[in-house]
């Protein structure tokens, strides 16, 4: 009976530790799709399986160890109960480099090698060499040497220090043309960004099926170091046309882990806000200070400096004209602007409702950190067209798009090439926070529309009344069309304004329009016909007293070489 008993139990105990033996299935399963957001991806594998009844270990390897572990998701059959998530990253698996990495660093390791062979054998030769130079002594203390002997030691000496010179200069030669190779090998990885090998993370997956059965199952999980930002080509042909919008992503990789062929979903939503509902805090309204930004050798924006360059037009949104556009001093385009900014990654503007493009091609990015472009989206977008004029400052006339429509885009802030009738003219950056309804646009100087701004002698002049200096300053205007189709051309000029109570500005006369009684500024909005040209005048004096030195003419400052 006893013995019985020890028997059942023993059995029992064997077949709870059967039972408690969880089997482990690697799983090796390829990135299926990535929603790729700005400064992350979530990325999603799928796997067919085949469980027999009971607990099984599912590890997932080959996993960027660039994974957020808080955010692993799993889904798969009802049937089955998911006991645990894990993931560990193992440093004894490194992956494999691209076949184009591995062949320089091949190629950089034989160049190492023979570097250092060379070098092995200078040394021998330098040795042998100060070998012989340093044993020269002929003979003993009490023997000499004839004259024979002394011929033949010298012609020994000549002639092996000459072999071992020549060759010196062989290997330094040879040495100097290796060191070049190994410099371009190292200069294309570093263009390739190929960086050290990254270890591997692993997700293990506990999970019991009722019994045995196939499933399938779906992994998801967020990992950093990747993301895409947004960039335009913006394309006019004439200005009774509308204008060509090309939405653009760029995609980078920086896992260490290559997404191959992958479906691929761009997305403005931030991952990191978790799964708590919003909070709506008071929305107060203040004036927007605005500050532009220039952009660096990276991806990255530099502050206090203005930003981009399109066809030497300089605008800003510190002004109230038309939709805050105005000409500065310099000949920078400044087109909105970004609120802060590290070395990679600015802070931009991004719409509050997430938007998501999903990309109808599949992609493949290496995980190089380097930036591969997507189209999202072509939008042809209606246009006015507006011309502008500052003669005062550039005796050029420039071109502006009106865009309307661009509100329904989902448009982040961005880098935007401009094209104008096939020409590029350069680059500026589009800021949503800053427009209105209509999204302004150079397009750069036109040569079909002419502004002069002439001085008239006759009227101008500089007379001594008393104590006082008069100058009298007269300019002529002239506006004409060119183009075969009417246009609209903002004229500005200025009157100076005087903060000084000896110093005294009188208008003498301004054709059509008043200035304005703060900053001076003149304006003529004028319509032309096909070949129509219109003059405009404006006409004033400054006094002051004749002891005084004024600047009445202003003066643009540039770099000027003098010495040589």
């Amino acid at each position: 009976m006893y013995k019985s008993a020890f028997f059942l139990a023993l059995i029992l105990i064997l077949g709870q530790a059967k039972a408690q033996v969880v089997k482990e299935q690697v799983v090796k399963s390829d990135i299926e799709s990535a929603v790729v957001y700005l400064t992350a991806a979530e990325l999603t594998h799928t796997a067919n399986l085949t469980l027999s009844e009971g607990a099984v270990r599912l590890k997932f390897t080959d996993i960027s160890e660039r994974l957020d572990p808080k955010s692993i998701r799993v889904t798969t059959d009802d049937a089955i109960d998911i006991s645990s998530i894990s993931s560990k990253v193992n440093y004894l698996t490194k992956n494999t480099e691209l076949p184009r990495i591995k062949q320089l660093n091949d190629s950089l390791k034989l160049v190492s090698e023979q570097i250092q062979d060379l070098s092995d054998m200078k040394n021998a030769y330098a040795t042998e060499k100060q070998l012989l130079l340093q044993n020269q002594k002929l003979g003993g203390d009490n023997t000499g040497v004839t004259v024979a002997e002394l011929k033949a030691a010298s012609d020994f000496f000549r002639s092996r220090v000459a072999e071992i010179n020549k060759e010196l200069t062989k290997i330094d030669r040879s040495s100097a043309k290796f060191s070049l190779t190994s410099q371009r090998l190292q200069n294309e990885l570093n263009e390739l960004n190929a960086q050290s090998l990254y270890a591997r993370a692993e997700i293990e997956i506990v999970i019991s099926a009722p019994r045995a059965m196939k499933t399938d199952l779906t992994l998801k999980y967020i990992v950093n170091s990747c993301g895409w930002s947004p960039s335009y080509d913006l394309k006019a042909i004439d200005t009774d046309k509308p204008v060509e919008l090309t939405y653009q992503g760029r995609v980078f990789n920086n896992t260490g882990v290559d997404w191959n062929n992958i479906k691929v979903m761009l997305s403005t939503a931030d991952p990191s806000r978790g799964l708590s509902k919003p909070v709506m805090n008071p929305w107060y309204l203040t004036q927007y200070s605005y500050t532009s930004y220039s952009r660096s050798s990276g991806e990255g924006y530099t502050q206090n400096a203005l930003q981009g360059k399109v066809a030497g037009v300089a605008i800003s949104q510190n002004n109230d004209y038309d939709n805050g556009l105005f000409l500065k001093d310099d000949e920078t385009t400044s087109l909105g602007g970004i609120t802060s900014l590290t070395t990679d990654y600015a802070e931009t503007a991004v719409p509050e409702l997430s938007a998501e493009f999903d990309i109808t091609k599949r992609m493949t990015v290496p995980a190089d950190d380097k930036p591969y472009p997507v189209d999202i989206a072509i939008h042809s977008l209606p246009a006015t067209y507006k011309h502008y004029a500052v003669t005062k400052l550039d005796k050029d006339v420039f071109l502006l798009a009106r865009i309307a429509g661009w509100q329904d885009l989902n448009m982040v802030d961005g880098p935007v090439n401009v094209y104008y009738s096939g020409t590029y003219l350069g680059q500026s950056f589009i800021s949503t926070r800053n427009v209105r309804d209509t999204l302004d646009m150079s397009l750069g100087r036109d040569s079909k529309v002419l502004v002069t701004r002439t001085k008239l002698k006759e009227f101008s002049s500089t007379k001594i009344i008393g104590t006082k200096r008069r100058e009298t300053m007269t300019y002529e205007l002239v506006a004409k069309n060119n183009r075969k189709s009417d246009i609209e051309v903002d004229i500005l000029d200025q009157i100076p304004i005087s903060q000084n109570d000896e110093i005294k500005v009188k208008i003498l006369e301004i054709t059509d329009v008043t200035p304005d009684a703060v900053t001076g500024e003149v304006k003529w909005n004028v319509k032309l016909k096909p070949g129509e040209t219109k003059k405009y005048k404006i006409s004033y004096y400054i006094e002051y007293p004749k002891d005084q030195k004024i600047e009445i003419i202003q003066n643009k400052e540039q770099n000027v070489r003098y010495k040589f």
